[in-house]
């Protein structure tokens, strides 16, 4: 299965990937620069966590790899592959509606906690990448 060996780079469209869950110790990149933001990747089997200037904005657990992440005003986009199912949290906006697409199938709505949290589980596994996009109506 595909991993980011670098734990996290920058991608030739602009997005960037990371998370490598085949490691066995906790690793992290600190002050990536993209876009004039600065990332902060933390990965190994149990988790990977994604922050962005100090902020949180992706976690896994187990740790996944995560490909092409896209983020735009209304929504934001990913590959995601990892050994076995994972929760994901996105940190989007508070209390606010989302539609939830994985491989361009409509998973329905889903709301936003109060802080801004949304929760997703997937079955991951046999060298399968799930293509993931929410969109805030």
């Amino acid at each position: 299965m595909a991993v980011v060996e670098e734990l996290i780079r920058k991608e030739s469209d602009g997005t960037i990937s990371f998370g490598n869950y085949e490691l066995d110790v906790k690793s992290k990149a600190s002050d990536f620069e993209h876009q004039g933001d600065l990332f902060k990747v933390k990965t190994f089997q149990e988790i990977t966590k994604l922050e962005k200037n100090g902020m949180f904005v992706y976690e896994s657990v187990p740790g996944t790899a995560v490909f092409h992440m896209d983020t735009k005003d209304n929504q934001i986009s990913f590959e995601v592959s990892g050994k076995e199912s994972a929760q994901i949290t996105l940190e989007l906006e508070a209390e606010k509606e989302y539609e939830i697409y994985k491989n361009d199938s409509n998973l329905g709505k889903m709301k936003t906690n109060l802080g801004g949290k949304l929760v997703l589980s997937l079955e991951l596994g046999d060298d399968e990448m799930d293509y993931i996009k929410v969109v805030k109506l």
